[in-house]
């Protein structure tokens, strides 16, 4: 059962395309196995369709007609082919596959961060640098305690985490900004995510350091 949800701000902020590509994938990932989410999104999108409508439609130049003829007897430019996006064949637990919105996007090798914490670099290409990744961590295993420069938004895949701010199970989207300082620990069951992070991570032991050598 899917209990926490992006927040309403967020998903009006995707439906009017006004989120970093990165925060975006991690919604739209969301959406994607979430019903009422879905519903929602559906919602707004057609609520802007009809502000949109409400408007007072411009002018046109006098000339505009004539010159999109014109441009209809122009030669077409060769179309390049994207190239298929690089995919690592990444080892997911059992009956586990990625989300579809992650089909045009290139994905790293497993990298180890630590003891039973990996992750994989996730790249878009329309927006190569949004700090997106697969963050695969082992049952009763913690990542490192951190706050953000920005905001995060994790979408967990498989398993369960927990936090200062409460427990994460496979569906749930967590929102986190630069006022969270927290170390999620995955639960018995190990936990999967995807994310996206604005800023970077601060890490508490290196700004005390920091500090100290100043």
């Amino acid at each position: 059962m899917i209990r926490h949800h992006p927040s309403a701000e967020t998903l009006l902020a995707h439906a009017a395309g006004q989120l970093p590509a990165g925060h975006a994938l991690v919604v739209a990932a969301h959406a994607q196995g979430c019903p009422h989410c879905r519903a929602e999104l559906a919602r707004l999108e057609a609520l802007g369709g009809e502000l949109l409508d409400s408007l007072t439609p411009e002018g046109m130049a006098l000339d505009a007609f004539t010159a999109t003829l014109a441009r209809l007897d122009e030669p077409p430019h060769p179309r390049r082919v994207p190239a298929k996006p690089r995919q690592a064949n990444l080892r997911l637990p059992h009956g586990i596959s990625l989300p579809s919105v992650l089909a045009g996007a290139e994905i790293s090798r497993w990298l180890w961060v630590g003891p039973g914490v990996r992750y994989s670099r996730v790249r878009l290409p329309w927006a190569p640098n949004d700090n997106v990744m697969l963050l695969s961590v082992a049952a009763n295993r913690r990542v490192i305690a951190h706050s953000h420069g920005g905001s995060e938004f994790t979408q967990v895949l498989q398993g369960s985490f927990s936090d200062e701010t409460g427990h994460y199970g496979a569906g749930d989207m967590a929102e986190e900004d630069n006022d969270t300082n927290h170390q999620p620990r995955a639960n018995d069951d190990g936990c999967l995510c995807l994310a996206a992070l604005e800023g970077g991570l601060r890490l508490p032991w290196l700004t005390r350091l920091t500090r100290r050598f100043a």
